[in-house]
C-alpha cells in the first residue's frame, strides 16, 4: 500500500473546515493522507529548514521567499481575504506608537510585513522594540501595560473588547485602501520533488474538499470543534467565513498580484529578500 502523504496544518476551523473531507476520505481518488496539528509558527519552522518529514504544509506567505526552492505554493486551500486583517490594539485609544514596544506573533508572518508596511507610512519615527511573544499572551500584555500596543490576528478580531482593548489600526483596512488587493495570510505548499502530476493532483483534490465543505458545511462542524479547543462555535463559523472564500478554491489573478505585491513591497523594504521572477509558480 502507498505511503499516506504527511501534511501539517493549524487547528484553526478555516483550515479544518477545508480539508475536513480529505482527511475523512471523502474525496473521490484522493491519496490518503497523514494529518498533523501544528501552529503556522512551526510549520513555517519546518518549510525553512526543509525538512522532509511533510509533504504539503500550511505556512504564512511572508515565509514563501525562504522557501520556494523547496516548495511550490498551490493555487487554492490557503487563505486570503478583505475585511480580515490583523489589528494594531491598544489599551487606551489613540496611541502614537512612535518609540513605542509592539508584540507580535512572529516575525515571519503575514501580520508582520502588513504591519511593518502600515509603520513606515503612518509612523513616521518608527516604532520601538518588537518582541515576539505566543499569540494567546498577546492581550493580556497589552492589558496589563507590559506592553504598549500588540499585533493580533484570527478570532481576536472577535474577542479583544472582552480584554477592555482598543483598535488602533486594520493592518488589512490601511493594506486594500492602499493596494486594491485583497490581503494574503496562509498558504498551502507542497514540496516540488512530488513532480508535476502530483502538484496538479493535490491542488484538485484540495479544491474537492473545500466544496464539499461548502456544499454540506454541518459534515465538517465535528472536525472544526473537536480542533477548535475552546472556541464559541459562532466565533468559529465566524473565522470560517472571513478566512475561507473564493481565494480559497482558487487565487486567480487577484490573489496571485496580492501574494507577489506583498512580498514585492516588503523586499523595497528590506523585511523579505526579493522573489525570483517565476517564484509563484504553480508547476
Amino acid at each position: 500500500m502507498t505511503e499516506p502523504l504527511r501534511i501539517a496544518y493549524s487547528p484553526c476551523p478555516n483550515d479544518t473546515f477545508v480539508f475536513d473531507a480529505w482527511a475523512h476520505d471523502r474525496v473521490p481518488g484522493a491519496p490518503r493522507i497523514d494529518v498533523t496539528f501544528a501552529d503556522i509558527d512551526i510549520t513555517n519552522g519546518i518549510a525553512e529548514r526543509g525538512s522532509d518529514d511533510f509533504d504539503v504544509l500550511k505556512v504564512s506567505y511572508a515565509v514563501l521567499p525562504w522557501v520556494l526552492d523547496e516548495y511550490a505554493l498551490l493555487p487554492c486551500g490557503g487563505a486570503l481575504g478583505r475585511g480580515c486583517g490583523p489589528l494594531v490594539l491598544t489599551k487606551e485609544p489613540g496611541v502614537d506608537l512612535t518609540g513605542k514596544t509592539v508584540a507580535v506573533p512572529s516575525e515571519r508572518s503575514t501580520a508582520y510585513l502588513l504591519f511593518r508596511l502600515w509603520a513606515a507610512d503612518v509612523v513616521p519615527g518608527g516604532v520601538g522594540k518588537v518582541v515576539v511573544m505566543p499569540f494567546h499572551e498577546i492581550m493580556p500584555a497589552v492589558r496589563d501595560g507590559r506592553v504598549d500596543a500588540g499585533l493580533v490576528i484570527h478570532e481576536a478580531r472577535f474577542t479583544y473588547q472582552e480584554y477592555g482593548l482598543h483598535s488602533l489600526a486594520d493592518m488589512g483596512e490601511h493594506w486594500e485602501n492602499t493596494t486594491g488587493l485583497p490581503i494574503p495570510l496562509g498558504a498551502i505548499v507542497a514540496r516540488r520533488s512530488l513532480g508535476e502530476e502530483k502538484l496538479r493532483q493535490l491542488a484538485a483534490v484540495i479544491r474537492s474538499s473545500v466544496r464539499m465543505a461548502w456544499d454540506d458545511p454541518e459534515l465538517s462542524r465535528p472536525y472544526v470543534r473537536e480542533h477548535a479547543q475552546e472556541m464559541d462555535p459562532a466565533v468559529a463559523d465566524q473565522h470560517i467565513g472571513l478566512y475561507v472564500n473564493e481565494f480559497t478554491a482558487d487565487l486567480g489573478e487577484d490573489g496571485y498580484a496580492a501574494v507577489r505585491g506583498l512580498l514585492t513591497r516588503a523586499a523595497a523594504e528590506g523585511l523579505v529578500p526579493p522573489l525570483g521572477r517565476d517564484a509563484l509558480s504553480f508547476v
